[in-house]
């Protein structure tokens, strides 16, 4: 029996963002938080890392000696075809910037 209410404040583009999401996948914001608090239950604990993700290396940060190493990797890595499209590397970056 559903008798409890959950109450947060978040931030506003935040709440509309996945809201619209979750109507567009036809699935009520109530289902996904007992959804979470089931999984949480289950895990004993949060059912996903949280981890603070490591920075890239900055060009300022790295001595002559390393950047030249990188670019040279890089090349090869070109020069053999196993690199990417440009166009997709920037895409992934902009979809993981949303």
């Amino acid at each position: 029996m559903k008798d409890s209410t959950v109450s947060a404040r978040v931030e506003n583009d935040v709440k509309n963002e996945a809201e619209d999401i979750l109507q567009k996948l036809g699935i009520p914001v109530s289902v996904v938080i007992n959804s979470l608090y089931r999984q949480i239950i289950y895990h004993h604990g949060i059912p996903f890392s949280l981890t603070v993700p490591s920075e890239p290396r900055t060009l300022d940060a790295m001595s002559d000696a390393e950047l030249d190493a990188k670019l040279q990797h890089s090349y090869a890595q070109s020069a053999a075809g196993e690199g990417r499209p440009l166009g997709d590397v920037f895409d992934d970056l902009e979809r993981n910037l949303k």
